[in-house]
């Protein structure tokens, strides 16, 4: 019998706790388990059937592994893709290595170009695959199965694809109304797509990366603005990450560039619910303390997590963190055994330090 700590409408509730960022609930709890999935199968069109059977066999271990895992993670069918689907649907050319995730080709390398390329219709576009897997996924698993939104990048990072970027930073001095232009196309069928995904799938879902719940809202990558100056970030990210936010309700966000010198301007986006950066891992503990009291925040870096606070084990991260930081706690098991008992250790942890916080 599943205790109610550990049903999914418990874990989804503790989720919207955590984001209302008052305190109550300051600590997530995350556990991976190494080799606890198969190896998925190679992103190709031809492949659907195996991508389908792949979701549904990893929903049924995450949904078992709820019966006696007491962590946060909220089963779901996991909708790999690469960066590639809104390039792909663009007309770039996409790459598939066998043995890694596949990715677009550039496909424009002038202004001119770009102001050639039309908005594809989605459903005449290569992004009706991932809607036809989705459906199949849910018919099997039932409407009230969470779905993982697949590799959302933001407008800016998916023009980055399509423009070549030996010419598309240059331009983004040259020739600003020509970046500006494609972006606005990007950002119209990317909408359409997410518009279409939450009517057909629900609000609430799990982010592509790293695994967290959100009950409304948008996730994504925003990883190019690593390369530009903070100023051009605020022109040409800040206005279109706040229009997805504030179109979809909030935001949680993921940056694998070394970011340090936007962290000002990420506190400037709307809705902003949870940040996830991965690098560099030295400042993981900085970042930790800047955006403590403003958004909810789960990090990566090293594989045990012993860049924080001292190089303190994940179970003591809520005693030496700060009074008001809202904080994913994850950590990594090599087998069943030894995640039940960090997961013990880490729901004794934030509990004993909700404790004296409450006091």
């Amino acid at each position: 019998m599943t205790d109610n700590r550990n049903s999914i409408s418990a874990r989804k509730d503790r989720w919207s706790g955590f984001y209302a960022m008052d305190g109550r609930k300051r600590f997530m709890v995350a556990v991976e388990i190494d080799g606890e999935n198969d190896s998925q199968p190679q992103l190709w069109p031809e492949k659907k059937r195996e991508r389908i059977d792949w979701v549904l066999r990893k929903y049924d271990r995450l949904y078992e592994r709820a019966h006696w895992l007491g962590d946060d993670t909220v089963p779901y069918l996991d909708m790999i893709t690469g960066t590639e689907i809104f390039a792909e649907a663009f007309g770039c050319a996409v790459h598939r290595p066998e043995d890694s995730m596949p990715f677009a080709r550039p496909l424009v390398h002038s202004a001119s170009e770009a102001a050639r390329l039309r908005v594809p219709d989605l459903d005449g576009s290569t992004l009706s695959l991932l809607f036809e897997i989705a459906d199949e996924a849910r018919s099997r698993t039932g409407a009230d199965a969470a779905v993982k939104l697949p590799d959302i990048q933001s407008p800016m990072d998916i023009a980055a694809l399509i423009w070549d970027k030996n010419d598309f930073y240059a331009a983004m001095i040259e020739e600003p109304e020509a970046v500006r232009e494609l972006a606005a196309k990007v950002a119209s069928l990317l909408t359409a797509f997410l518009d279409r995904w939450f009517a057909r799938y629900g609000k609430d879902f799990v982010a592509h990366y790293p695994y967290y719940y959100m009950p409304g809202g948008l996730s994504l990558s925003e990883d190019e603005i690593g390369a530009v100056s903070p100023a051009l970030f605020r022109e040409f990210f800040l206005p279109e990450l706040a229009m997805l936010s504030e179109r979809y309700g909030g935001l949680g966000m993921h940056c694998c560039a070394n970011s340090r010198h936007q962290w000002d301007n990420f506190k400037l986006l709307p809705g902003l619910r949870l940040i996830n950066l991965c690098q560099p891992g030295a400042m993981l503990n900085e970042a930790v303390r800047f955006f403590a009291g403003h958004t909810a925040q789960e990090h990566i870096g090293t594989p045990d997590g012993r860049q924080y606070f001292g190089g303190r084990p994940v179970w003591e991260w809520p005693a030496a963190a700060p009074d008001n930081v809202h904080m994913v706690l994850t950590a990594a098991a090599r087998k069943k055994a030894e995640a039940v008992e960090i997961c013990q250790r880490l729901n004794e942890a934030r509990t004993m330090e909700q404790v004296k916080y409450d006091r």
